[in-house]
């Protein structure tokens, strides 16, 4: 396991690699590291560990940076900044098996409300290029939204669109990066609107679960709902001894 960054007052710099057979940590170079960021977006190549985005504190800057992190090498390598999609804090981020793409995210800005993105790009660590994804037909700007890989598609769902508005969505799309297009996700049967939810992806369906509601008045989320993109429709997830509602839970498929 790799860990790298987070917020600790401000943006940190540092990371460590965990082995689980020894039960041992070593420290990731520093070397050549993107600057001290927190909430980025990092994705596993097979081989590397690609971190983009962040703030560096709170109100930023937020830097249009990246990095290819070589776990076996202990080396750093700067990720190009032409054509990068612009900086942001809690973008998602997805590995093709090709391409990086990171979507969506936003920037909080003194004194004003937040300034979200419904723009994004697509990053090949083979040729350290950047090409932007499409804005006609994607989903609307927000933050706290999930991404999951299909396979094919990438599936954008869910988040927040505007600050302190009571204005989660519970809309979404998949975006295909060869054909550079987006397909909106069925309303119809959806789970209600959330942001800061959990989402994986099963091998055939999206799964999300939980998350935090429109105002501090409603409960949190202990629903959720699964996502067929082959059929573009939905189906509940059992209420049936479900976790209490929480909201920005971890997830993972077994």
């Amino acid at each position: 396991m790799v860990i790298w960054g987070g917020g600790f007052g401000s943006g940190l710099g540092t990371g460590g690699r965990y082995d689980p057979v020894a039960d041992s940590w070593r420290t990731t170079s520093t070397q050549h590291a993107p600057a001290p960021t927190a909430h980025s977006t990092a994705v596993w190549t097979g081989s590397q560990m690609l971190i983009w985005g962040g703030e560096e504190d709170v109100l930023g800057p937020y830097p249009s940076q990246g990095a290819k992190y070589d776990p076996e090498a202990d080396l750093w390598t700067a990720t190009t900044t032409v054509n990068a999609p612009s900086g942001r804090s809690f973008p998602t981020g997805v590995w093709t098996g090709q391409e990086m793409v990171v979507w969506g995210g936003l920037r909080q800005v003194s004194g004003s409300p937040s300034i979200f993105f419904n723009s994004g790009g697509r990053y090949n660590p083979g040729t350290d290029t950047w090409t932007a994804t499409t804005l006609t037909g994607a989903p609307s700007s927000r933050g706290g939204h999930t991404g999951v890989w299909s396979g094919s598609e990438m599936v954008i769902w869910g988040g927040n669109t505007a600050d302190g508005q009571g204005t989660n969505v519970n809309s979404g799309a998949r975006y295909n990066p060869l054909t550079d297009l987006w397909t909106p996700t069925s309303l119809s049967g959806a789970p209600s609107v959330r942001a800061a939810h959990s989402a994986i992806w099963t091998g055939s369906r999206m799964i999300v679960w939980g998350g935090s509601p429109n105002s501090f008045t409603d409960t949190y989320k202990g629903d959720g709902g699964i996502y067929d993109p082959a059929t573009n429709s939905w189906a509940f997830v059992s209420l049936a001894d479900a976790p209490v509602g929480r909201s920005s839970p971890s997830g993972m498929w077994t």
